[in-house]
């Protein structure tokens, strides 16, 4: 094993008491607790966590953390329920979360999931408190999942990176820009499912939001891998431009976490982890990240993020190559470009 895989595989590490929280904790009748956004408030961590009760559709409930690992305290109702009479793209519940502090409005945002009639889409709102929210209504169309805002303008604009499906199937991340949070487009092409046998095959999306660094914007992605007993989630990293993230620096070749433990590989969908927050400690430079384990519990992982960001600056520069073979049997490395759709000009 080379060094650079042996990093890969020690990168996170699993907090030894999982998972942290499960449906039997809840002071309301739930059926399973995942995929929830983190933010820190008031010097306490804050998951926004999406509960999925019996009717079979989800919502988002508050819990909070002094240390962000243990004793948290529950909102005793839904923080955030559907509203289908006021938000018909709504109907089928509201999942998985992302929270931003975007400290040019002194608010933070929330990327979530709607499950329309139509599809799974995009939806936005905003927050001083987790306690009332404005929506902002669909900013991405159907079928869309696994947004986040980038935390400050980029050009002026809003930028949003997303997880649209094409009709062939593949899953792809783009980026988006805004001038207002509303209006959306100048859409762009980021990151490229690889294909063949490679984990992250055929459909990636994006997992919490972007950390920005010195090095760039820290990407945490997951890569989905169809097999004969089922789909497959795995955790890999990325690199992008602090100026313009449109590039991509670096992106791992490897996978850098994956389910192992029996409460990632058993639950309502086996073998999953799917993290949609995580926090850093800047002083320590210690990241707890959160993860929908088998969508079923939360579970609490832990990483350095100068050991990351070490692993990652060794990994290939850009996006990444796919190595194929011609009808001959050579070896072919192909460089995904990136595609850029023109839309309206949404300059400011």
């Amino acid at each position: 094993m080379t060094s650079l895989k042996r990093m890969a595989a020690h990168l996170f590490e699993r907090y030894p008491h999982n998972p942290i929280l499960q449906a039997r904790d809840w002071p309301y009748p739930v059926i399973s607790v995942f995929n929830a956004a983190a933010t820190t408030v008031d010097g306490e961590t804050l998951l926004l966590v999406r509960v999925e009760d019996r009717t079979g559709m989800s919502h988002l409930c508050a819990a909070r953390s002094k240390d962000g690992i243990q004793d948290w305290r529950i909102d005793p109702h839904p923080t955030m329920s559907a509203e289908p009479d006021e938000h018909p793209e709504e109907l089928w519940g509201i999942e998985d979360p992302r929270i931003v502090w975007l400290e040019e409005l002194q608010k933070w945002s929330v990327t979530y999931v709607a499950y329309s009639e139509g599809g799974p889409l995009v939806s936005l709102a905003l927050t001083e408190d987790f306690k009332t929210f404005k929506r902002l209504g669909p900013v991405m169309t159907p079928d869309d999942k696994d947004a986040s805002l980038l935390h400050r303008k980029i050009d002026g604009r809003w930028a949003m990176i997303h997880r649209p499906i094409s009709p062939g199937g593949q899953a792809h991340m783009w980026i988006s820009y805004s001038p207002d949070l509303k209006h959306w487009g100048d859409h762009k092409l980021l990151l490229t499912a690889r294909r063949g046998g490679w984990w992250d095959a055929n459909k990636i999306g994006l997992c919490p939001p972007p950390i920005e660094t010195k090095e760039g914007w820290l990407i945490l992605y997951h890569g989905v891998r169809n097999t004969a007993s089922g789909c497959l989630y795995r955790l890999g990293l990325a690199l992008l431009d602090r100026d313009d993230p449109c590039k991509i620096l670096r992106r791992s070749d490897d996978w850098v976490f994956g389910p192992y433990e029996l409460y990632e590989r058993a639950g309502d969908v086996h073998d999953v982890v799917f993290p949609c927050g995580w926090v850093l400690d800047e002083r320590t430079g210690r990241i707890r990240l959160y993860y929908g384990a088998a969508d079923t519990t939360l579970a609490l992982a832990t990483a350095d993020i100068n050991e990351i960001l070490d692993y990652l600056m060794q990994c290939p520069r850009g996006s990444g190559a796919e190595i194929q073979t011609d009808k001959e049997g050579r070896r072919q490395t192909i460089i995904r470009e990136t595609v850029i759709i023109k839309h309206a000009d949404l300059k400011e």
